[in-house]
């Protein structure tokens, strides 16, 4: 006991903490979780590849880390870690905090070496890189646009794509795309009007689906062993929903394509919830109205490894939420959004497949917030919101990407998820008559 009285004894009773620096502590952060949307070429206004690009914005970079608002992580703490999650911790913020208060030091030790995108895009250098054979001239105001413009491949081959990129040339405009692959090769050849492409929801009649890109979303592999198919001789269709900004702009966007190196061994399939981004949800937002809420449910006809997860809706949405009860009753939490960003749309996917066994029952929660409270609403003063595709319109689902454990029981999945969407369909449009001239209107486009 005397030795250790005596060692406590010859160290000071207080030690000064070490000074946080860019090189040592600041830069790892910056550099993994915002130089990729913040270098020349991105989206995001200023880069960050430098201490002095840092300094130049770091109380911005302390009051927006400190808000959460940066980066731009919308998905709360789930029941299974995500994949290349950008959250920030506590200490992290923390450690931002107190690099301004300290006069933001450069420090004496190296910096770490920033990120290289000699590619300019975001994921390497694309196996086939698109460029949309003429520019969409968007006017400065109006109605939202639909517009599908498509280009052949010229794949001479089946390919399945495990990612693709978009670089929009006006980005302000392009609220979100949806590709497609056309295996006849005929979508190119159509054309209306005097701009590239023609209008409708239905990209043509398109029928491979390929995912999409939305404001704020990033470019993300699929995980090992699963990609899309795109049979050889494919148009790829881009379906653009256009919003005009107050400025006319003309839009040109080089899409770059990733393929997988094989056939997939599993077939990827989405479960929407509620199907249609609640078209048959009654979606029906009364003006002031602070929380309103549809709910949706669904049990699995087979066991399935859950994927990942991303959710959709318009400026009044608030909360999204998927959870999943397991046969024994465990609910656990697969996404929650508690502040929804219309300008933050992102694909989460599972760091490790969810199991989730058959009878596991789906439940997802979305709300809306349609009161002169809400920052951002877009009208002031409120007015009543329904289902449509403006973006002053609502729409809401939370989608679940998954393949089947066994895979001869895929089809089965898949059966039982369009034969739940046919029935949702049928039994409300024969009850609302105005909404079934709404979707004969959409299925006519």
């Amino acid at each position: 006991m005397k030795i250790a009285l005596i060692l406590i004894a010859g160290l000071p009773l207080f030690t000064q903490a070490a000074t946080v620096t860019f090189n040592h502590d600041i830069a790892p952060i910056i550099y993994k979780n915002c130089s990729e949307c913040h270098h020349p070429g991105e989206a995001a206004p200023f880069p960050l590849l430098s201490y002095a690009d840092t300094v130049k914005k770091a109380k911005t970079i302390a009051k927006a880390t400190h808000a959460r608002l940066m980066p731009p992580w919308k998905a709360e703490p789930a029941s299974y870690p995500y994949r290349d999650e950008r959250r920030l911790s506590v200490f992290q913020i923390n450690l931002i905090q107190e690099w301004v208060k300290a006069g933001m030091p450069e420090g004496t030790g190296p910096a770490p070496e920033p990120p290289k995108f000699a590619s300019g895009w975001r994921l390497g250098e694309p196996d086939l890189v698109v460029e949309m054979p003429a520019a969409y001239h968007v006017p400065a105001d109006g109605p939202d646009i639909y517009r599908n413009i498509a280009v052949p491949l010229g794949l001479t081959e089946d390919k399945w794509i495990t990612a693709i990129d978009m670089r929009p040339s006006a980005r302000s405009v392009v609220h979100h795309v949806l590709y497609f692959a056309d295996g006849k090769g005929m979508a190119h050849e159509r054309h209306e009007g005097k701009e590239p492409g023609f209008s409708g929801m239905r990209a043509g009649g398109a029928k491979f689906p390929l995912g999409g890109w939305a404001l704020g979303g990033q470019p993300h592999f699929y995980p090992e062993g699963l990609a899309l198919s795109c049979p050889k001789g494919s148009d790829l269709v881009v379906q653009y929903h256009f919003h005009p900004t107050g400025k006319a702009e003309a839009e040109k966007s080089l899409i770059g394509i990733y393929f997988a190196k094989k056939e997939p061994a599993r077939k990827l399939t989405r479960i929407q919830m509620p199907p249609h981004y609640s078209l048959f949800s009654g979606l029906d937002i009364a003006p002031g109205q602070k929380d309103f809420i549809i709910r949706d449910s669904y049990t699995l006809p087979v066991a399935i490894e859950g994927v990942g997860v991303s959710a959709h809706a318009h400026y009044i949405g608030k909360q999204l939420k998927m959870t999943a009860t397991l046969p024994g009753g465990d609910v656990k939490t697969l996404l929650l959004i508690n502040d929804w960003d219309f300008s933050w749309q992102d694909r989460y996917f599972f760091k490790d497949f969810v199991k989730l066994p058959k009878g596991t029952r789906l439940d997802t929660e979305i709300h809306w917030d349609n009161s002169a409270d809400n920052p951002r609403n877009p009208s002031s003063p409120p007015i009543r919101v329904t289902w449509g595709e403006e973006s002053k319109d609502e729409m809401g689902s939370v989608s679940l990407m998954a393949v089947a454990q066994k895979e001869s029981e895929v089809r089965i999945l898949r059966q039982d998820v369009d034969q739940r969407q046919r029935e949702m369909a049928r039994e409300k449009m024969a009850t609302d008559p105005v909404l079934a001239r709404k979707v004969m209107k959409l299925l006519a486009e």
